[in-house]
């Protein structure tokens, strides 16, 4: 009996951790102390089946999750719908004040050159920047399987942005040539995205 309270401590603790959630806050979540979660994470207690099903619910596991071990590394444990939206707020944000720059870039160089010119190159290059953005975020927060069209994205606009400033330059007309680049870069991405896939 007391193996079966350690693996049960050992899970509640590990899905409270991935939950990002504090022993109080569980605790007023399932209306307990958080000396009973301190107590049930040191194996000196064992929670009711009412209280198990309770925490299977808040952390989207089955119930028979609680008694085994062998597949605690390796669960996912899903984020709450208000934390997602504190991210995606968080991203967004980010994101908007990538294009509130390029924005203030464009009218400052109107400005200052009385011509708009070439200063919609900011909004070019805003895309490149966006993807960034949004990779290091997916990344930290997201499923990471979105990394891979995030980088195609990321690799074909920085390509058209370093066309358009040559280009505007009077370069040489073989310039499209630098898109062929973007090629090997694809293939490397969709071969690295057949290794990220589980088996």
């Amino acid at each position: 009996m007391a193996e079966l309270k350690n693996v049960i401590a050992d899970n509640i603790s590990d899905l409270r951790k991935k939950a990002g959630m504090t022993q109080l806050e569980l605790a007023e979540r399932i209306n307990y102390s958080d000396k009973a979660i301190s107590k049930w994470e040191r194996g000196e207690g064992i929670p009711d089946v009412t209280v198990l099903a309770h925490l299977s619910d808040i952390f989207g596991v089955n119930l028979d999750y609680f008694i085994r071990e062998d597949h605690a590394a390796d669960t996912e444990v899903p984020v709450s719908k208000k934390k997602k939206q504190k991210r995606s707020i968080i991203t967004a944000l980010s994101v908007s004040l990538v294009w509130l720059i390029a924005t203030i870039l464009f009218v400052t160089l109107g400005i200052a050159r009385e011509n708009i010119g070439h200063s919609w190159l900011s909004f070019v290059f805003a895309v490149p920047v966006t993807a960034i953005v949004i990779l290091v975020f997916n990344s930290v927060w997201g499923n990471r399987r979105k990394n891979y069209p995030i980088i195609s994205v990321l690799v074909w606009s920085f390509l058209i942005a370093v066309f358009s400033v040559f280009a505007l330059s009077g370069y040489s007309p073989y310039l499209w040539l630098i898109f062929v680049l973007g090629i090997p870069a694809q293939i490397i991405i969709l071969l690295w995205s057949g290794l990220g896939k589980k088996q």
